[in-house]
């Protein structure tokens, strides 16, 4: 199977999250709220949407290009 990329990924300040699919779309029509504890490599994903969630300054966050 190929590695695919995450639909969305989202950086966060401590390494525990809570997703509940909620965002560009209404709650409503999410899913069930989860929390996720981020491991040793810096970031986890959503078992229901697979959003990726990274912790700032770990080892998995690597900084954007802005192509200034």
């Amino acid at each position: 199977m190929a590695n695919i990329p995450p639909p969305e990924t989202i950086r966060i300040k401590t390494p525990r999250a809570m997703c509940d699919g909620a965002g560009v779309i209404d709650p409503a029509l999410g899913h069930p709220r989860v929390y996720l504890q981020i491991d040793d490599n810096g970031f986890v994903e959503c078992g229901y949407c697979d959003r990726r969630f990274v912790l700032e300054g770990g080892p998995a966050d690597v900084p954007s290009s802005t192509g200034a």
